[in-house]
């Protein structure tokens, strides 16, 4: 599932039709001011449309809700510190990559919002894990008391 996830994330933020990234751009946008972009989508959202508004704020911070999720699974390295770094490390993969190609934008606020999305993964994968030990610590004890 995380190779598949993987393979999603890298088609969706970098080749998909999405957001204009069907070649190359002749002028070239980035953002390199925290805020900056979070701040006009939210302020212009009459203007933008609700639609973009939403996959703007709230879409960069979901699509990297499984890679916290599934990064403590994948990896010995489990803790809140480690999953935050690598979420931070493949989102500044990404916008590198579109910054050197010139394809999609590069965007401080993505690295952001994208690294939010893994720590509200990891923080989901925590208290699935919880609820799952509970669960199997609840199981051997009905079991022992037969």
């Amino acid at each position: 599932m995380f190779v598949l996830y993987i393979i999603f994330i890298i088609y969706f933020l970098i080749f998909s039709d999405w957001y204009g990234r069907t070649g190359e751009m002749q002028e070239y946008h980035y953002n390199l001011v925290l805020f900056k972009e979070i701040k006009r989508f939210w302020e212009y959202r009459d203007q933008v449309g609700m639609f973009a508004m939403f996959t703007n704020l709230f879409g960069n911070v979901i699509i990297f809700m499984p890679f916290g999720f599934f990064m403590p699974m994948a990896s010995k390295y489990r803790s809140l510190l480690s999953t935050v770094f690598y979420s931070f490390g493949l989102s500044l993969c990404v916008e590198t990559f579109q910054l050197l190609t010139k394809v999609g934008s590069f965007d401080v606020d993505d690295l952001l919002l994208n690294t939010i999305g893994g720590l509200a993964g990891y923080i989901l994968f925590v208290i699935c894990a919880a609820i799952r030990r509970r669960h199997v610590y609840k199981k051997k004890n009905n079991h022992r008391r037969r």
